[in-house]
């Protein structure tokens, strides 16, 4: 049996996703500076945990032409993909989650990183204290649907490897519980906003989108699912 780490280690991950999911670093970022602008903080170090591709941390270089950028993964897959950021003044590194512990960091992403490691609170409770900020990105896979069908869960753990399922509630419960101080919250849209590959998942987008204006995101999330949690928080 394959455990869940063995498919960034190996080229498996990258066989099932041979662009890392580069495309949605646009809509990612945007996500993310919505929460920063809203509380009005303007980072000049930023440190990716779980980079990927590093295309997210190529974006806000766009944005911060000036801000120290860092970003670190375990995979060696990844090296082709950081080979074409060269140019960028992007620091990366294949380590978990840094290479010096003893840096403080103005801002900390962890952007659907966190359904994918097999001991979540450890994984964040090694990360408190490396920044003044940390901004999360959550997959909110867990619904009354996803659980009835069952095969959306087991969608997301094949292709992309969420070993870990959420609700807004569960997501912030683990934040909590590792000591984190949640500044800011909210959904990020992704039902709507989100890129949409197949004319069928922009119908099922549409028909959560209703669902969410009649019963309102965080009903509609926990019915029907296919939205994403923003966090802001100090650690």
């Amino acid at each position: 049996m394959t455990l869940p780490v063995d498919q960034y280690l190996s080229n498996e991950y990258l066989d099932k996703n041979p662009t890392w999911d580069a495309e949605d670093a646009p809509w990612k970022i945007e996500v993310v500076q919505g929460i920063l602008r809203k509380n009005k903080i303007v980072p000049n170090s930023i440190l990716e945990v779980g980079c990927g591709s590093g295309a997210c941390l190529a974006q806000l270089r766009g944005i911060y032409p000036n801000a120290s950028l860092s970003g670190t993964d375990i995979s060696p897959s990844l090296k082709h993909f950081w080979e074409g950021y060269r140019d960028l003044n992007i620091h990366f590194s294949p380590t978990p989650i840094g290479e010096d512990s003893s840096v403080i960091y103005d801002l900390l992403l962890l952007l659907d990183v966190i359904e994918h490691v097999a001991d979540p609170h450890l994984f964040l409770k090694e990360l408190k204290g490396r920044a003044k900020y940390y901004v999360f990105h959550i997959p909110l896979d867990l619904s009354a649907m996803s659980v009835v069908r069952e095969s959306p869960l087991l969608y997301v753990r094949n292709k992309v490897g969420h070993i870990h399922y959420f609700t807004k509630g569960l997501a912030l419960a683990l934040l909590s519980e590792v000591g984190f101080e949640v500044i800011d919250v909210a959904y990020s849209g992704a039902a709507m906003t989100a890129p949409k590959r197949t004319w069928g998942a922009r119908l099922l987008g549409l028909i959560r989108w209703l669902a969410f204006f009649i019963l309102g995101q965080g009903l509609g999330s926990r019915l029907l699912g296919g939205e994403t949690l923003i966090v802001l928080a100090k650690g």
